[in-house]
């Protein structure tokens, strides 16, 4: 959750006062309320596909977990 919909949320739900809010994100009473008044919505960023680091070793590590699990029984003993 963006800041700005944090400070939304406790301004308008919580019904905290502006020294609160301020009090509890860290931030200038003025910019919360700069934010509360300019009636903006936060920008969602979408995370464009790519490929993993790890997926050129899929095959390797899928038969990672079963060894693993044997090696630690066998120092358990």
């Amino acid at each position: 959750m963006g800041l700005l919909n944090i400070i939304r949320r406790m301004a308008l739900r919580e019904k905290l006062p502006l020294r609160e809010i301020a009090r509890r994100t860290g931030m200038s009473r003025n910019t919360i309320k700069k934010h509360l008044n300019a009636d903006t919505i936060e920008p969602q960023f979408t995370t464009p596909d790519r490929q993993s680091k790890l997926d050129p070793f899929a095959d390797k590590l899928l038969w990672l977990p079963p060894m693993v699990q044997e090696l630690s029984s066998l120092l358990r003993m």
